[in-house]
């Protein structure tokens, strides 16, 4: 790779444009989040926004709110919040004060779906090998099989989940015979939270239902659920076209956590999301699902469908939605299986939003689970099955299905398997033991999990879930046994048979910005236990206790380390916008992702100048070159500026948005 320096004039015209730019926080008052921001900057007259305080300080607010003539809709006392239509002049004003913590948009959260034509297979670009592949459907006759568990299960076997329940906070869900009795709550929250009976007006949430629980009896068994005996409790917080707010979920979460016990839930299935538009102790929903896995709860979130641009077919970084950059959630990317069992032909799904999650480069997703058109309970009348008129399916029965993909589907999935963990955990002999944490349900999950070659962990986490081997740690380790001390009440061996074939657990764990490998989820560590969040001490968070076991074997990410094809990062904050609202890389408009491609040109992400990121590149002894290997796009990355600068980017020309696309 060749180099070639830019002309003095533009040099210096480059640095008049770098320390114009502010970082996120200057210029702007850090507490108010950037879609806040861009609907003040667009001159609307009100907003809705959930705005946190100190603790102590909501009565506070409340009577501030009230002279003023705001519109309080709801309060949201477990993270210290509440909610309100405000008039735009009072927000910045409001911000000044020293008990607000933050004011976020209230704004619209919708499913992560895609719907698919069951009818046709579509051909992508492979961005591994750079080779065209076909990326079949997966029907879901195969997804309990390449799940490692039988083909049909039937009530009262070991692989049941008879008295788990989880909470889908969704759409709805439409009672059938697939789910006879085992729908034991339904709040509609779109409506404040009454409790009504049971329906699905869009069509999303009976889908995931269906993937989570489904008996598969008005189908002859065709078509079933992960967890066939799972009890389900809705949640409806999407109206009928699947639009909701912000405050409605963080409503459901807060009614979940007080009821818990009353509704015998320990999953909580978030198929569901919006941009991310501040730091995660910045986002009520996030803080929202902190708080329902510090209750005990298992919180199993989509990562987005934001992996890839739909205009060029190039895959993208840092598409994680909220809240799948919660550190205590389980977020899920799709697989694609190519309707086998066998997983030698699995590759993530183009479209699986991958991490780090913005602004504060959390490793997600977390794990990746069968997504791809998925065959599921289909509510007749709702929205999506008369939109998604190439997607219906009819079982050999008669039954009318609908067949989507995302990963909302792949969340599902995700839950049924939890939920076959607990039950596995309770079977063993074990129920009256502590409870799998939320930390320790990750962990299982990811050291079982099968990696997908080619795949690096930003996008598919530590690999894809394989439920036979979760099911089998769950039940082998004895909750019971003091920390530092080798946990397991039976033998484990770190293989799965799928079909006729055995296949190695990935035996990792993605720990912030290392791969954990070793015999660590054997012995119980401090990592396991129910308040552990998954990051670095400065964030408020606990490090791994000490044990002989554990050992680094990948880094993910970090200063001046290469990982994967190429990949450097170096400083965790990422997202710096313009004054016209742009991202140094990447747009709003395209959820904040870094397009590009897993190339010898790849992802370098270099020091903060000023409280500027800059972009991308490859290492070359000490100087880092960005850009392509092409002649043409040769850029030079200076040995230093100023104090921690390295400061040239652009294609020989000066770029008018700073960014190389």
């Amino acid at each position: 790779m060749s180099s070639r320096r830019l002309p003095l004039a533009a040099f210096g015209a480059l640095l008049t444009l770098l320390f114009a730019i502010p970082a996120f926080a200057q210029g702007r008052d850090p507490k108010i989040d950037r879609r806040v921001r861009e609907t003040l900057g667009a001159g609307a007259p009100t907003q809705s926004v959930i705005i946190t305080v100190e603790t102590g300080y909501r009565p506070t607010l409340r009577a501030a709110l009230q002279r003023h003539g705001d519109r309080i809709r709801a309060e949201h006392p477990i993270i210290d919040a509440v909610a309100v239509d405000i008039h735009s002049e009072d927000i910045v004003e409001l911000s000044k004060q020293p008990w607000i913590k933050t004011i976020a948009s209230d704004g619209p959260v919708t499913s992560t779906t895609l719907g698919v034509d069951p009818s046709k297979t579509f051909t992508q670009i492979n961005q591994v090998d750079g080779q065209a592949s076909k990326l079949l459907q997966t029907s879901a006759s195969t997804l309990r099989d390449t799940l490692g568990l039988p083909h049909v299960a039937t009530t009262g076997t070991p692989t049941g989940a008879a008295g788990i329940a989880v909470a889908i906070v969704d759409s709805g869900i439409a009672p059938s015979d697939d789910f006879a009795g085992r729908i034991t709550g339904f709040y509609d929250f779109t409506q404040g939270g009454v409790p009504t009976a049971p329906y699905d007006d869009y069509g999303h949430g009976t889908h995931i239902a269906g993937l989570i629980g489904s008996s598969g009896k008005l189908s002859n068994y065709e078509y079933q659920g992960v967890a066939p005996d799972v009890r389900l409790v809705g949640f409806k917080v999407l109206d009928r076209v699947g639009q909701g707010k912000t405050s409605d979920v963080i409503k459901a979460i807060e009614y979940i956590i007080a009821n818990k016990d009353k509704l015998n839930v320990q999953i909580v299935n978030l198929s569901l999301g919006h941009p991310i538009y501040a730091p995660a102790q910045q986002d009520p929903l996030v803080q929202a699902v902190e708080k329902a896995t510090a209750a005990g709860l298992i919180v199993v979130a989509s990562a987005g469908n934001f992996g890839q641009n739909q205009k060029t077919g190039d895959p993208g970084y840092t598409g994680i939605t909220s809240p799948g950059n919660a550190p205590s959630a389980i977020t899920v990317g799709a697989a694609m299986t190519r309707n086998t069992t066998t997983r030698d032909d699995d590759v993530v799904a183009p479209y699986s939003s991958r991490g780090p999650a913005w602004f504060d480069a959390f490793a997600k997703p977390d794990v990746v689970a069968p997504g791809h058109n998925l065959t599921s309970a289909a509510s007749v009348s709702s929205y999506l099955y008369n939109l998604l008129k190439t997607s219906q399916v009819s079982a050999k029965s008669g039954q009318s299905l609908l067949a989507m993909s995302g990963s909302s589907m792949a969340t599902g999935v995700t839950s049924g398997v939890v939920a076959l963990m607990l039950q596995a955990h309770n079977q063993s002999g074990l129920h009256s033991k502590k409870p799998l944490t939320a930390n320790l349900a990750k962990g299982i999950l990811q050291f079982s999990a099968i990696p997908i070659a080619g795949f690096d962990y930003l996008t598919q986490g530590a690999g894809e879930i394989n439920a036979a081997g979760a099911i089998v740690i769950a039940g082998a380790i004895d909750t019971d046994v003091r920390e530092g001390k080798w946990w397991l009440a039976k033998g484990v061996t770190p293989s799965s048979t799928i079909g006729v074939q055995t296949y190695f657990w990935g035996q990792n764990i993605v720990w912030n910005s290392t791969v954990v490998t070793g015999d660590v989820l054997y012995v119980n560590n401090i990592l396991w236990g129910t308040n552990i969040l998954w990051g670095t001490a400065e964030d408020p968070n606990i490090l791994w206790g000490t044990s002989a076991t554990i050992r680094a074997n990948n880094i993910v990410w970090s200063s001046n380390a290469v990982w994967g094809t190429n990949v450097v990062w170096s400083d965790r904050l990422i997202g710096q916008m313009t004054e016209d609202g742009n991202i140094l890389w990447g747009t709003a408009d395209a959820q904040n992702i870094v397009w590009t491609t897993l190339s010898e040109a790849n992802v370098v992400w270099g020091t903060r100048v000023k409280g500027n990121n800059i972009l991308w590149g490859t290492v070359t002894g000490g100087n880092i070159l960005w850009g392509t290997s092409t002649e043409d796009q040769n850029i030079l990355w200076g040995t230093s500026f100023a104090e921690d600068a390295n400061v040239v980017w652009g294609t020989g020309a000066l770029s008018t948005s700073g960014s190389v696309f």
